[in-house]
């Protein structure tokens, strides 16, 4: 299923060809490299000491060194025996760019890292988020390769209630807002996730998600992101919580939706399944409906029918005038006043909802 926008993907920047060589002339409690070992920066890749794991905070320091050296005034910005200094973290080394830039030779082999300056930027805007926290720094980079990038000038609809959603999204930057028939559920900001549920297979959504304007994300279709994290327990534990939680969360607003107020419009759900949704779920309480000929009201005490009203039909007879209505909205409301607790029924649910299921087909076929 493709992806619902165009995909932008992080591109290098255009360089003429360019290489230099810098040798390690300090080192300050550097947890990975040592003195007078060598890095090769071109302009495309950094080629780290040999069995030495990338350092990122170099990578982003050899960036900026590459720009400069690529401006207008050429090598002049960095010229031969000039030193720099990481950025530091728990150490700091200082490395000098050497005269022989031309003659690399092949013994300094080693890590040879792809410099992506857009793809530098996603990592730090991500680095934090709780879904890839239990990586290293070179497993994320890695992993970021899978996912698209996908920025959204202006607002628009990226999973759709009732369809079926493949992808999984992250949020980079700006803001999803989870909708049910128009109606805000959640927000998600940067760092957070939806089309969780792809990730388990294919599913029909049963939620729309609204992208605002200024928002960038990463998508990729679950199935490949269960491929990706198959052998990661931190996030598939992650994954596994994330959805309980969605879960419950979900099944919480049904629970108060039936234990507290019910409302919505006649001409969505039929009356006769309206009453048969109290009924199954033992509801005790009052419907109330606004319908063509004025308002209507049944009572349900844990599912029965106690008592109802309409205009001037009550009881059975208004159960059947209800039924034949089209029209209306309704609401329903928890709890019963003390008097109406002890009453009796007003005859059997299923025997009334088949007598005025009967009286309606017989009136529609009259007409």
């Amino acid at each position: 299923m493709p992806l619902p926008y165009p995909i932008t993907t992080p591109l290098l920047l255009s360089m003429k060809k360019f290489s230099a060589l810098f040798t390690i002339v300090e080192e300050k409690h550097c947890p990975l490299y040592s003195k007078d070992e060598r890095i090769i920066l071109t302009d495309k890749t950094i080629v780290c000491p040999e069995g030495k794991e990338v350092c990122l905070i170099l990578v982003r320091d050899m960036t900026q060194i590459l720009f400069k050296m690529l401006d207008s005034k050429g090598r002049d910005e960095g010229g031969e025996g000039t030193v720099y200094n990481c950025s530091g973290c728990t150490g700091l080394i200082k490395f000098q760019l050497q005269k022989d830039i031309d003659k690399i030779g092949s013994k300094t082999g080693g890590s040879d890292v792809q410099i992506n300056p857009a793809t530098q930027v996603l990592f730090e805007q991500v680095r934090d988020a709780e879904l890839f926290n239990s990586f290293s720094d070179n497993d994320l980079l890695k992993i970021l390769s899978a996912f698209k990038v996908i920025d959204f000038v202006k607002e628009g609809v990226i999973i759709k209630k009732g369809e079926l959603n493949l992808n999984l999204y992250v949020v980079v930057a700006g803001e999803l807002v989870v909708e049910d028939n128009g109606v805000p559920l959640a927000f998600l900001g940067k760092g957070e996730i939806c089309g969780e549920m792809s990730y388990l297979g294919a599913d029909v959504a049963v939620s729309s998600v609204r992208v605002r304007k200024n928002t960038k994300v990463l998508a990729i279709q679950g199935s490949a992101f269960g491929e990706l994290m198959e052998d990661n327990i931190s996030v598939q534990t992650y994954m596994a919580k994330l959805l309980a939680r969605r879960l419950q969360k979900t099944n919480a607003a049904r629970i108060r939706d039936f234990e507290s107020c019910m409302s919505g419009r006649i001409d969505q759900i039929a009356p006769a399944e309206l009453l048969q949704i109290f009924h199954m779920h033992q509801k005790t309480g009052v419907l109330a409906l606004q319908l063509p000929e004025g308002e209507a009201k049944v009572s349900f005490r844990e599912g029965c029918i106690i008592n109802a009203v309409y205009g001037n039909h009550s009881c059975e007879e208004a159960i059947f005038a209800m039924l034949a209505e089209k029209k209306g909205v309704y609401t329903f409301t928890v709890g019963l006043p003390p008097g109406e607790m002890k009453a009796a029924e007003i005859g059997d649910f299923m025997m009334l909802l088949m007598e005025g299921v009967k009286r309606v087909d017989e009136g529609t076929g009259e007409e």
